[in-house]
C-alpha cells in the first residue's frame, strides 16, 4: 500500500492549534475560493525543518502570537508582513526559524516572489538585523496599518532535564541502547510539547509588545542579505 501522508511518532503534533491566514495571491490566480484560509499546521513546520525541535516549536509558536497581537480576530493577511529577526542568519538558530516564519507569513528575503503588476511581492519583506543582536527577538509589522510587535522567545524558562547532557551524545553517535533513545525521544519532544500546549504554565517563556510609533531601521533597507 502506498504512503500518501507523513507518519508521526508524536501524537501531540496533531493537537497544535493550526495558524490561519487569507492568501490573497491563492485567490487571485485560483488556488482557493475568496475568503478561504490557508491553514499551517505544526507539522508543515517540520516539514520545513525536517525536525521537531524547541527552535522550530518556538518559531512556530511565537508567530501564532505575533499574528494574534497584530490582527486580534481578525485573519491575518500572509504577504502582508514585514519581519525582522534581530540577529545574523548564521546566529543562533535564526536560519531555521526564518524558514518557518517565511513559511506562514509570506515574508521572505531577496529571493521571493516579486510579485504581478506590482502587487502580491514577498521579496524584501524578511530581513536579519546583524547591527542589533538579540535573544531569540523578532519583530512582526502590518504593512497596511503600520501596527509592529516585538515577540522575545525564552527556552530558558522551561526546567531542564539533566539526563539529557548524557543521552544527547550517545544518540547523536549512535551508541544509544532502545531504552536510551526512547527515554531521549520523550524528554526532547516532550519539551516541544510544553512550547506548544503547555506555554502558559512557564512564565517568560513568550513575550509579545506592541511598538507605539515604530520606524522601520533605515539600514536594513539597504542591506539584504538573506
Amino acid at each position: 500500500m502506498s504512503i500518501t501522508t507523513t507518519k508521526w511518532r508524536q501524537e501531540f503534533f496533531e493537537r497544535v492549534e493550526p495558524i490561519k491566514l487569507k492568501e490573497p495571491l491563492a485567490y487571485v490566480l485560483g488556488a482557493q475560493d475568496e475568503g478561504e484560509p490557508f491553514v499551517f499546521n505544526y507539522t508543515d513546520a517540520v516539514l520545513v525543518a525536517g525536525h521537531s525541535c524547541p527552535a522550530v516549536s518556538g518559531a512556530y509558536k511565537l508567530t501564532a502570537k505575533a499574528l494574534k497581537a497584530l490582527y486580534g480576530a481578525e485573519l491575518p493577511v500572509r504577504g502582508e508582513i514585514r519581519v525582522i529577526i534581530k540577529g545574523g542568519p548564521t546566529d543562533l538558530a535564526y536560519g531555521p526559524q526564518s524558514h518557518v516564519i517565511s513559511l506562514i507569513t509570506g515574508a521572505a528575503g531577496i529571493t521571493g516572489f516579486k510579485g504581478l503588476g506590482g502587487r502580491w511581492g514577498r521579496d524584501n519583506k524578511l530581513f536579519f538585523d546583524s547591527k542589533d543582536v538579540q535573544f531569540n527577538a523578532f519583530i512582526f509589522q502590518r504593512l497596511d496599518t503600520g501596527k509592529a510587535v516585538r515577540a522575545a522567545y525564552n527556552p530558558q524558562a522551561l526546567s531542564g532535564d539533566m539526563r539529557m547532557n548524557d543521552l544527547m551524545p550517545l544518540v547523536l553517535r549512535s551508541m544509544a541502547s532502545k531504552e536510551q533513545k526512547e527515554l531521549f525521544f520523550s524528554l526532547w519532544q516532550g519539551n516541544v510539547e510544553k512550547i506548544l500546549l503547555e506555554d502558559e504554565r512557564f512564565p517568560g517563556l513568550f513575550e509579545v509588545e506592541e511598538l507605539k510609533d515604530f520606524k522601520f531601521p533605515d539600514h536594513l533597507l539597504n542591506e539584504q542579505v538573506y
